[in-house]
């Protein structure tokens, strides 16, 4: 081995003592330099703060949580532990009559003393955490009666805070939403007011561990005045509290949240009650039209009534199947029976003319018999009179041949014309000259049936709505 290979790292230590002597003369010529550029400025120099080099505080040896045993609430086995509450609304989302339920969005704030989070402050203000540390503590177990949904918002994070003061007071805040039942009492709909309840209730502590009661009173309760419903107007809010009792656990402290409701009536109005007035009125129309006209009468009979059929199933599917009447279906089914029997009232019409249509016929034949045995004598002193309705046609006019014709003095707005016949009737006995037969002397007129209709079904239609909207308003 070669005597000059042991002083080979030997030399390279000394290269590298060397090397790093070189750094620290240039760092400490910088820092120099830049001392000297302040001085040269006047500029003073400051002390710049490293928080990364001060000890850590934990939260947990501030609040002595490890000192305690949190499972138990405070002043375990001793009185029940006050806690008060109270409420913002946020928002009332949507209420729906076919679920029969509510979704409302609030700010929910607890206040209590837990004597185990008390800490030294020299400046009294209080610490505020978020939802982390909830979970190492006590909280009030509340939860919301009756409620189908509900959630703790988590965006960006849990929507949680936590205010603890030095003496121990306790604010404990989140943000929910729930969606709790309401029990719709829909017999005037849509004329309703309702009344819908969010309840507040302790799950594990009987009113012997807590005490649950509004901080404020009626102050408690807070609400937006943004808070807008499409179909409703927000009449009131306000509190109450009683007591629940369990046969299995006991009697429990509950909150409640009451706020009443009354219904918009207007949308109702363009889309229900309009419509169906308007069809009613409509199914009128017949009653103008001449008798003869049965496809134009029997067309918009049908059409009003299939239309009333559809404005009904509409207004049903947007409601709950309930057992009893409500005051919608009141109105559209007197609606529909008024369209319903203005139909019938055609067909009364119609078969009535048939019959005596029918009549006429006989009676017509029993005249050109007559006509055929019997010479005419226009100048004949002793005569028979025969009112004729006006739906004979020309033809059936000419063939009572030799009868003179003459056209009946009748009002006008009947437009109906009427015929004559006078018959020559010498060859019958005198006393039955002066007193004609009645059948043949018979006056028509199947047009009363309309024109007491025009009168009657309006009238009936003003009366039921004056009395509908006395009651439900």
């Amino acid at each position: 081995m070669s005597p000059y290979a042991a002083l080979v790292p030997l030399v390279l230590a000394m290269v590298l003592v060397q090397a790093a002597e070189g750094r620290k003369d240039r760092a400490r010529n910088k820092r120099w330099s830049a001392s000297s550029a302040n001085i040269k400025l006047g500029t003073p120099l400051k002390k710049v703060f490293d928080g990364t080099k001060t000890p850590k505080v934990k939260s947990n040896h501030l609040l002595s949580i490890d000192e305690h045993d949190f499972t138990m609430r405070p002043a375990f086995a001793g009185p029940a532990v006050p806690v008060g509450v109270d409420v913002q609304v946020e928002s009332l989302d949507s209420i729906s009559e076919v679920d029969m339920d509510f979704t409302m969005t609030l700010y929910l704030r607890h206040y209590w003393r837990d004597e185990r989070l008390s800490f030294p402050s020299s400046t009294n203000k209080s610490m505020t955490f978020d939802g982390r540390l909830v979970k190492k503590i006590w909280v009030p177990d509340v939860f919301f009666v009756h409620s189908k949904r509900s959630f703790i918002h988590d965006t960006t994070t849990d929507n949680i805070m936590l205010r603890v003061f030095p003496d121990g007071h306790v604010l404990y805040s989140l943000r929910v939403t729930v969606t709790a039942a309401c029990n719709m009492d829909l017999s005037r709909f849509p004329l309703d007011s309702q009344t819908c309840t969010l309840e507040l209730e302790s799950y594990a502590y009987t009113e012997e561990d807590l005490m649950l009661y509004w901080k404020s009173g009626d102050e408690s309760l807070s609400t937006d005045e943004r808070i807008s419903l499409s179909q409703f107007l927000i009449q009131k809010f306000h509190t109450t509290s009683r007591l629940a009792f369990y046969s299995s656990t006991g009697w429990y402290n509950r909150l409640y949240i009451n706020f009443t409701l009354r219904r918009h009536i207007f949308f109702f109005l363009l889309q229900t009650y309009f419509p169906a007035t308007l069809m009613v009125m409509l199914s009128w129309v017949s009653f103008w039209i001449d008798r003869r006209a049965v496809p134009a009468r029997v067309s918009l009979g049908i059409t009003t009534v299939l239309t009333m059929s559809t404005i009904i199933t509409g207004v049903n599917a947007s409601m709950p199947r309930v057992s009893y009447i409500k005051a919608v279906d009141i109105y559209l089914w007197t609606s529909f029976v008024f369209v319903f029997l203005s139909v019938l009232e055609y067909a009364a019409v119609n078969y009535l003319t048939t019959l005596w249509d029918g009549r006429d016929r006989q009676l017509r034949e029993q005249v050109k018999e007559q006509s055929q045995s019997t010479p005419c004598s226009c100048s004949l002193p002793h005569i028979r009179t025969m009112m004729l309705d006006g739906s004979y046609s020309e033809a059936d006019t000419n063939s009572l041949a030799g009868y003179t014709r003459a056209v009946g003095p009748e009002d006008s707005s009947q437009k109906q014309e009427q015929m004559v016949v006078h018959l020559a009737l010498d060859h019958l006995p005198p006393e039955e000259t002066n007193s004609p037969p009645k059948s043949f002397r018979i006056i028509q007129n199947t047009h009363t049936i309309d024109t007491y209709s025009r009168m009657i079904f309006p009238a009936a239609y003003i009366l039921f709505n004056l009395i509908y909207w006395c009651v439900y308003c």
